[in-house]
């Protein structure tokens, strides 16, 4: 029998009815969002792939993280932020890139009686940095070291998930809160129809310090009239998400799933407007981590990579 015909038949026999997890967020935010899109692609294509796809719910990017470590998931949506301090600290680690994907920026949601007009003006007030574990929780904080703002300066500091802070800000609980989310997203579309929420500039020179100082963060907007409740372009920062695998994770498989997104890029693009500035050259761009070398396989057989 043909070698290469052996080789593929026993690929097709491993990848047969193998189900494959995407960690990815909140089902009000914009990752659980994309974990679903990108099983729907990878569903329809089943019968050439043998994958079977699975979204899974999730507190975010630092759960995320551990769970693709401890092979809990075979994949997940994970902020690019988390993921290089996270080699940083341990070069032998078995994450590894398979794109990068959109913008997902830093947003501050606060009621409009707060008379939160600045980041100088959150001592005292009632905020939700994020869920413990989360990528906001992080990215929060390391913004609070930056701008010189302790987590005990704030009257309180809260831990509510992404799926809870609007209900949180429209029953006066909290006078606001952040939210690091590819735009629109629903939870902040409920916020500002609701609970007569705003939008807050997190800009100045900590903020261009902190981008400065770490090349993945970048200066973005959030465009104008995104949502009811702002009608002028705020400015922020943001990071990219990035979507992770380990090394345990066959090369069949994540070549699999990069094919069936790569293949069908224009039509995944209008799903989202986060995803429309997504091409085949800002899939690599900002990575922290290697490449999977499945997903390598795949971009050097597009002529991608050399």
């Amino acid at each position: 029998m043909n070698k290469l015909y052996v080789s593929l038949l026993l690929s097709s026999s491993i990848l047969s009815g193998k189900f494959i997890t995407i960690g990815t967020g909140g089902v009000s935010g914009t990752y659980y969002s994309t974990g679903q899109e990108i099983c729907n692609l990878v569903n329809k294509n089943k019968k050439d792939t043998g994958l079977r796809c699975l979204v899974e719910a999730t507190g975010g990017s630092l759960i995320n993280l551990k769970n693709i470590k401890n092979n809990e998931f075979d994949f997940a949506i994970i902020q690019n932020d988390v993921i290089h301090k996270d080699y940083k600290e341990d070069k032998s680690s078995n994450i590894r890139s398979v794109m990068a994907m959109y913008y997902e920026l830093q947003t501050l949601v606060v009621q409009t009686k707060s008379n939160i007009n600045t980041y100088d003006d959150l001592k005292d007030k009632r905020i939700n940095i994020g869920n413990k574990d989360s990528g906001t929780e992080a990215t929060t904080l390391v913004m609070f070291d930056s701008i010189g703002i302790k987590k005990s300066d704030l009257k309180f500091a809260g831990g509510l998930s992404s799926v809870e802070m609007p209900d949180a800000l429209i029953d006066d609980k909290i006078d606001g809160y952040f939210y690091m989310v590819g735009h629109p997203a629903s939870n902040i579309k409920n916020a500002c129809n609701l609970a007569n929420a705003k939008l807050v500039e997190l800009k100045g020179s900590a903020i261009d310090k902190l981008i400065k100082e770490n090349p993945y963060y970048k200066k973005k907007y959030i465009e104008e009239n995104t949502y009811t409740c702002n009608k002028k372009r705020i400015e922020t920062f943001g990071v990219k998400a990035v979507l992770l695998s380990s090394t345990d994770v066959s090369d069949d498989t994540v070549y699999m799933l990069v094919k069936s997104l790569m293949g069908n890029l224009d039509y995944f693009k209008k799903l989202h407007p986060s995803y429309k500035n997504i091409n085949k050259k800002s899939i690599l761009e900002g990575l922290s981590v290697p490449l999977h070398s499945g997903a390598l396989r795949y971009y050097k057989e597009i002529g991608l990579i050399k």
